[in-house]
């Protein structure tokens, strides 16, 4: 009945998830497709921290995923703030200002008091507890009209996230209707993973595993050929904590919210994304998340040196490889041969 799915790191639980789909799975037709299905996929991942997916080709974004889990961490539902990292967004979300089932704004807004606060005040004072759950799904807003049409084309596939705390460490399972492996899987693991580290920064404890059952794990037919080519380059560690008592972490957070908007302002020049690097004066864990998201802001403005400068400064190995993935896809995509990432990751 269940599919399992354990790792130590994401990148190894992904490489077994796309072996699998790859040779078979089952038929099923969508509203957007025919795809190769699991039903009640467990995965299971050791080390949260090793975050990020480097099997997947082509590349995953990572400064339209460090983006998303600063918006998710903040609460925010607005779309311009992830659009500019991701153009194509609106094509699978919608087209207005804000988006409907926007995770953070679920946790953080949608249900009149903060669910993030309120678990961290929980687990502070009782952390034997089983009862913290943060609410995604809400039926009267998500259920599908009565003639089956969607209620929105952005309809949470996460709906609910559990947590314990256990030996002195964080345990997260995240509960998922709907799973894409190849578009949303990656980018969920980053998400959901970061929100857990920086809850537990807030309780002072440890980081323990990362669990997620996906109702129904699959892939779009269109793309099995990229589930098919598995990059076997050797994942490099993600050195980083984003580990912080909640008053540096909520600055923190705020801090990196407040540069995305300087780096998304489509009035403001490369010295504009400069400066506010310089200004944010983040933690070194954090300081590296906002050298991605400038190093994408300044080549989104041409500014590819600068780019590859900014980068060549990241301490997190990690973090230069995907961003390194990520660059070379987008030369590749553009016809430029100047490689801009492979300059930054040799630093």
């Amino acid at each position: 009945m269940f599919h399992v799915f354990e790792a130590r790191s994401a990148n190894q639980v992904w490489r077994k998830i796309a072996n699998r789909l790859a040779r078979k799975g089952a038929e099923q037709a969508s509203r957007a497709g025919g795809t190769r299905e699991l039903m009640r996929a467990a995965i299971g991942i050791t080390d949260p921290r090793q975050r990020w997916i480097v099997a997947r080709t082509p590349a995953l974004n990572p400064a339209f995923a460090i983006a998303e889990a600063v918006w998710i961490v903040a609460g925010r539902n607005d779309s311009a703030f992830l659009n500019y990292f991701n153009r194509s967004l609106p094509d699978f979300a919608g087209s207005g200002t804000t988006y409907h089932g926007a995770y953070g704004h679920r946790i953080r807004q949608h249900l009149a008091f903060d669910q993030l606060e309120r678990a961290f005040q929980i687990l502070r004072r009782a952390p034997e507890s089983r009862q913290v759950v943060l609410q995604i799904w809400d039926g009267q807003a998500d259920m599908p009209h009565a003639s089956g049409q969607p209620r929105a084309a952005d309809i949470p596939c996460n709906v609910l996230t559990l947590l314990k705390v256990r030996a002195g460490r964080l345990e997260l399972t995240e509960i998922v209707r709907s799973n894409d492996v190849f578009r949303g899987l990656p980018y969920n693991i980053v998400q959901f993973t970061t929100l857990q580290e920086v809850l537990a920064g807030w309780l002072g404890v440890e980081v323990g595993h990362y669990a997620q059952l996906s109702d129904s794990l699959h892939v779009y037919d269109r793309d099995v050929k990229n589930i098919e080519e598995v990059n076997s380059e050797r994942l490099l560690r993600n050195t980083d904590s984003l580990c912080l008592p909640k008053r540096e972490s909520d600055r923190a957070i705020r801090t990196l919210a407040e540069s995305i908007e300087a780096i998304i302002d489509s009035d403001a020049s490369a010295g504009v994304v400069m400066r506010a690097f310089e200004r944010a004066r983040l933690p070194l864990p954090y300081s590296n998340l906002l050298r991605v998201l400038c190093a994408d802001g300044l080549r989104r403005r041409g500014e590819a040196e600068l780019a590859a400068g900014m980068m060549r400064n990241c301490t997190n190995p990690g973090l230069r490889q995907v961003w390194s993935r990520w660059t070379d896809r987008v030369s590749v995509r553009k016809g430029d041969r100047r490689r801009v990432g492979r300059i930054a990751a040799s630093g």
